[in-house]
């Protein structure tokens, strides 16, 4: 029996939504695998889509971004965290260490914690990555300025000290034997070996008659879903919404009980990834999962950017190369000014380019499949 120690950011559900398609396709070629999954993801998240034997050991494997819902980074308070993270550092390695030794897997597997990965080299574990981006990438965008001639003493150090937190991280995944990027990734050169593969996504099948009827749409209704991860919004125009005829909506939360056009994703006998599949127009932000999904349905796609994000640019072209994608800015999200986006989206031309096919959990589960079986 072959035992995988899963290290998963919980920096909303993406990182997680990455490793469970890769670990389902492990299974099929390593009987009898059991994963471990080292994560601050609720175990409700796995269950249904994670097909091997798996259990949760809870820990926090690494900080990501402080955020004030999807679409807001507080640069600050991330900094913070992270040097909070760092501290006692030596001791943290020690210890994820000592409690990766105590399960005696075959193999560690991160996404995309280098906490895990310094502990895993420590622990003397395969040690393997995988991901589209890496914190590092993410973090160096917030840096404190530069300014060589100016003398500002304050914003020097704290530059210095950002500088200091992207070392150690870069350090930490210079102890990965292999770091896998999926289709569309970042270069990650902090990694001393990576691996391209294809796009990780499990497209599920449309159930769009089920979906009209469970949200009371008229056959000329089209249905937007409205999804921006694991990371709730904090509110949404709901009144210019519901004055959008011609238009249904799902939306994650709650939904005033005044709403007609409007239904909320938790009231529906259907998982995201179905409900993905079935509609007709999806408005979310540029996030890995959600975009290659979206491309892989051909579903018109309306995006809102953060415009600070490391991997943001990369998949706006990768939507835009092989879907369908129309931009609405935040401003125009927030008031409501959705239609003309809308409207724009369904009447999209056909992808410059065929999408990739969806290869990539099935390649990294061969080379993983491969590690398990090399001696020692």
């Amino acid at each position: 029996m072959a035992l995988i120690w899963c290290s998963i950011s919980s920096h909303g559900y993406g990182h997680a939504a990455q490793v469970v398609p890769v670990l389902n396709e492990l299974a099929r070629l390593v009987p009898g695998l059991t994963a471990i999954l080292r994560t601050m993801v609720p175990p409700e998240f796995f269950t249904g889509r994670l097909g091997c034997p798996w259990e949760i050991s809870q820990a926090k494997q690494d900080i990501g971004c402080i955020q004030h819902g999807p679409l807001t980074i507080d640069v600050e308070a991330t900094w913070a965290e992270h040097f909070r993270f760092h501290a006692d550092w030596e001791k943290k390695v020690q210890l994820e260490a000592q409690a990766i030794r105590s399960r005696a897997p075959d193999l560690l597997l991160s996404d995309i914690s280098y906490l895990a990965i310094e502990a895993g080299r420590l622990a003397q574990m395969p040690t393997v990555g995988l991901c589209n981006l890496s914190w590092d990438l993410v973090l160096s965008p917030y840096l404190a300025p530069d300014q060589p001639g100016h003398r500002n003493d304050q914003r020097a150090t704290q530059r210095a000290t950002q500088m200091e937190a992207l070392s150690l991280i870069r350090q930490a995944y210079g102890n990965a034997d292999l770091m896998l990027r999926p289709t569309p990734s970042l270069a990650m050169n902090a990694f001393p070996k990576t691996a391209e593969i294809g796009p990780i996504a499990q497209p599920s099948a449309a159930d769009r008659p089920g979906l009209r009827k469970a949200i009371g749409a008229a056959v000329d209704e089209r249905i937007v879903l409205v999804g921006f991860g694991g990371i709730a919004l904090a509110s949404l125009p709901f009144q210019r919404l519901d004055q959008l005829n011609g238009y249904r909506f799902i939306v994650s939360g709650p939904v005033p009980d005044r709403c007609k056009r409007i239904s909320s994703l938790s009231s529906l006998p259907f998982p995201f990834s179905v409900l993905l599949a079935s509609a007709d127009i999806l408005v979310t932000k540029p996030g890995y999962n959600t975009v290659v999904e979206a491309v892989a349905h051909n579903t018109p796609t309306i995006y809102v950017r953060r415009h600070n994000f490391a991997d943001e640019p990369s998949l706006v072209e990768f939507l835009h190369r092989h879907g369908r994608g129309i931009e609405l800015s935040q401003e125009d999200f927030g008031a409501g000014r959705w239609r003309e986006a809308i409207e724009a989206a369904w009447t999209a031309p056909s992808p410059r380019q065929p999408a990739p096919p969806p290869t990539g959990a099935a390649e990294a589960a061969r080379i993983l499949a491969g590690l398990l079986d090399s001696p020692g």
